[in-house]
């Protein structure tokens, strides 16, 4: 009887599947529509109704899903980048979303919080609320890039003192924009039954991905979060990439900010955004990229986010409190941290290959 021809451990099916970084989300989105379609299966129903202004929209957990997980999805792409460059996380963006959603009132309300009409076009204000973003990501990229200071703590200073440059752009008020028109960019289109975030976010991964596949900025990228001084030598300026994927996050922020004031057509500074840093990072995490740099997947950080924003809708239907929602977070934290720790990854190592070479055993027997 001849031996039984045994893969090597690197050729086997589940070698090549893991090889790919969004088998992560994937199977954690898995386990999440299992446990859901247990519990309720009508979690999944989506049907579509009309909404205040009498307009045919999608509704269901699915849409309130992608919809409320937009603003998440398009600040994992600058998240990604920033950390793969940097190998450290950027924790002011909640902050950064609270300062250019202000901005973005003020231009448009010319000054006046309470202005019965826009005095300023809808773009302008966009187009200033993103350069001042931009400008404060490039403030945050200089200290990393330029100064060596850790990306935590570089942040920092905007985690602080953001919330209150905020609320001293508008002089502490609540502007408020009656336009109906702004607020298609945090709702819904007139005659276009899907989330208005969510094709934006789909709009800004598109035009990622673009960049990424006919730009060498991935590659440049990865090269300076593997390691610097190599890249170097290569010809690469690292500070300058560091610089540029801080800016970039910068615009992922602005964007954001301007489909959470778009929401609700008004801006609180105390709460916009709260606690949305520690949810980029893990969407970053959840979609495999090392949080120390280098390698990196902006459409597995995209499917993490909408992972997140799964489990927390999940985490409601089964009646959890909003309070308890980071405990459950950070156990998929630990969870996250644990299996890509290098013991881990070792251990595993080691058990496949026993496994294999039990199996070439007892082919061969």
């Amino acid at each position: 009887m001849p031996n039984k021809k045994v893969l090597p451990p690197q050729t086997t099916l589940w070698g090549r599947i893991t090889r790919y970084q969004i088998i992560i989300p994937l199977i954690a989105l898995l386990l999440l529509v299992l446990v859901n379609l247990i519990a309720d299966p009508t979690f999944f129903k989506i049907t579509m109704k009309p909404n205040s202004n009498g307009d045919n929209i999608l509704s269901g957990n699915i849409i309130s899903i992608i919809d409320n997980g937009s603003e998440l999805a398009i600040l994992a792409l600058g998240m990604t980048l920033v950390t793969a460059a940097s190998g450290g996380q950027d924790i002011s963006v909640g902050a950064g979303i609270a300062i250019s959603g202000s901005v973005l009132l003020r231009v448009i309300n010319g000054g006046d919080p309470r202005s019965e009409t826009m005095q300023n076009p809808i773009i302008l204000g966009i187009l200033i609320a993103c350069l001042v973003s931009m400008a404060f990501g490039a403030f945050n990229g200089a200290l990393v890039a330029f100064l060596k200071i850790q990306p935590m703590v570089a942040t920092l200073i905007l985690f602080t003192a953001g919330r209150n440059i905020a609320s001293w752009i508008n002089n502490g008020e609540l502007p408020i924009v009656k336009d109906e028109s702004f607020g298609y960019f945090g709702n819904y289109i007139p005659g276009v039954p899907i989330p208005t975030p969510f094709i934006i976010a789909i709009i800004c991964f598109i035009v990622m991905f673009l960049v990424m596949k006919f730009t060498t900025l991935g590659l440049y990228v990865q090269s300076v979060g593997i390691n610097d001084k190599t890249s170097r030598l290569n010809g690469l300026n690292p500070e300058l990439i560091k610089l540029m994927t801080y800016v970039i996050l910068g615009l992922c922020v602005a964007i954001a900010g301007l489909i959470k004031v778009s929401r609700i057509s008004t801006i609180n500074y105390s709460v916009i955004a709260k606690d949305i840093e520690m949810d980029a990072i893990l969407a970053v995490a959840l979609g495999g990229n090392a949080l120390s740099g280098g390698k990196f997947s902006l459409a597995s950080s995209v499917l993490g986010a909408y992972v997140i924003q799964f489990l927390t809708t999940t985490l409601y239907k089964f009646e959890v409190k909003a309070t308890a929602l980071p405990a459950y977070k950070a156990v998929v934290v630990i969870l996250l941290v644990v299996m890509s720790s290098p013991a881990v990854k070792e251990k595993f190592a080691r058990l496949s290959k026993k496994f294999h070479k039990n199996e070439a055993a007892a082919g061969k027997a």
